[in-house]
């Protein structure tokens, strides 16, 4: 049996955060991973996920070129070439990871880990133990049980496609769907949204998924609201609705229902421990699980799945563990959140709605609705919508949200006034940058 400071279970962007803060601060670390070194975020999320959403703002570009003067021809597209440089950079990014192992001497397994005991891990043909573990094993996409749901993809599926499908239905309605659905219509094919609900976007800002709602149906995406599926027929991938519509049929279906903790083969009842009724492990503000010593952080908690959050998490265990940062802990409120939809959203803090339900009647909203400068030269008409948060006498800024062009790249600053307490006279005081359309939201009235 070999000792170790900290096991890392899981080589995800948390468990790699987590690990090489340790090792930086001088302790014995083994980290465990079967599969390819980045998680999710590197291999089936963020990375190609922004790749691809790049490579659908370049097709939008290419349609507006003639508005702005350009005599630009497309040949068309080669998805299996972008494919390829796409996967190429991700697997030198895997390198990029080891080689970061390596040069912190953390002690890397590229095998399964599962608990022995609350204080030991089976790993490959070894037995190791420490007296600190960290899961870290991540999520999954979730497939619905209905007959024939095999025959459709998940987001993973959605990497490994050689060629775009020249039509596809996306059952789903949060920021996964709609990424895509957003990508694939940018890239010529047909796309069909498939939502349980009423709305998009459920949690965030009504402002927000009413906009997107109406942007997509700009861009030819049909949506379908208060669609319940039922199955997923052959041979034609046709879906049935629990109201007795048949669509499709269909290229590809992919099933954006949401995500779900990595626990399966872990033995964590061997431990101790047990997922709760989300299949989550449950954490306090410090990560640790009920069992003193095990810790849990990224999406196996089931709160806040988001790669910088994950990356936080674990920096911050590692700083108060080893590094001397008594108390030192992540902060889960005013966490800002970018949707890399088409257009863009971002958003930080209380959506109006959240924020009536907890603070009351003392509650105000600043809003602005507009068609930006690059569009007004386009056929194309994208707007801005915005919208700011307000509570107190003293109108501090509680939420934050906008959809439209550059809503993704402005939002980062904006989340930092947020996050120090930042007033509406705060934003009032600020000279605008024009023309801009982030200024908005420093003249709004």
């Amino acid at each position: 049996m070999d000792t170790h400071d900290l096991i890392v279970i899981g080589g995800g962007s948390a468990g790699l955060a987590c690990a090489q803060r340790a090792a930086d601060y001088g302790a014995r670390v083994l980290l465990a991973e079967s599969a390819r070194l980045g998680g999710t975020c590197v291999n089936v999320g963020c990375v190609p996920k922004k790749i691809m959403w790049n490579a659908a703002q370049i097709a939008h570009a290419l349609h507006d070129a003639a508005d702005y003067g350009f005599d630009v021809a497309a040949r068309g597209h080669d998805w299996s070439r972008l494919k390829q440089q796409r996967d190429a950079y991700v697997v030198r990014l895997n390198g990029i990871y080891e080689q970061n192992l390596a040069r912190r001497k953390v002690d890397w397994r590229a095998a399964h880990a599962e608990f022995v005991s609350a204080r030991q891990v089976h790993i490959g043909a070894e037995v190791f133990s420490a007296p600190k573990i960290v899961v870290a094993t991540g999520g999954r996409p979730m497939v619905p049980a209905l007959p024939g749901a095999g025959r459709g993809i998940t987001s993973d599926g959605f990497f490994e496609l050689q060629t775009r499908p020249e039509s596809i239905a996306i059952v789903g309605g949060g920021y996964i769907a709609v990424e895509i659905a957003g990508i694939f219509a940018a890239l010529g094919t047909r796309v069909t949204l498939v939502v349980r609900g009423a709305a998009l976007l459920r949690g965030f800002d009504g402002m927000l998924g009413a906009a997107l709602l109406q942007a997509l149906r700009d861009e030819s995406v049909e949506v379908l609201t208060g669609a319940v599926p039922v199955a997923l027929q052959a041979p034609d991938k046709s879906l049935r609705l629990a109201d007795g519509r048949v669509l499709g049929p269909f290229a590809e279906v992919l099933w954006a229902i949401g995500r779900q903790p990595n626990l399966d083969g872990l033995g964590i009842e061997r431990a101790g421990l047990a997922g709760d009724e989300h299949g989550a492990l449950a954490v306090d503000k410090y990560q640790e699980t009920r069992v003193p010593g095990i810790y849990a952080i990224g999406d196996v908690t089931g709160r806040a799945l988001l790669t910088p959050v994950a990356i936080a998490a674990g920096r911050r265990l590692s700083d108060r563990e080893f590094g001397g940062m008594a108390g030192r802990h992540l902060d889960y409120e005013n966490i800002p959140t970018v949707i890399f939809s088409h257009p863009p959203i971002g958003t930080v803090g209380l959506s109006e709605e959240a924020a009536r339900a907890a603070l009351g009647q003392d509650v105000r909203t600043y809003q602005a609705s507009f068609v930006p400068l690059y569009h007004s030269m386009t056929s194309r008409k994208v707007r801005v919508q915005m919208k700011l948060v307000v509570t107190g006498p003293d109108e501090k800024i509680v939420g934050l949200h906008a959809i439209g062009v550059g809503a993704d790249e402005m939002l980062q600053g904006f989340a930092v006034a947020v996050r120090m307490g930042a007033t509406k006279r705060d934003f009032d005081d600020t000279v605008a940058i024009h023309p801009t359309s982030a200024e908005e939201l420093v003249t709004m009235r």
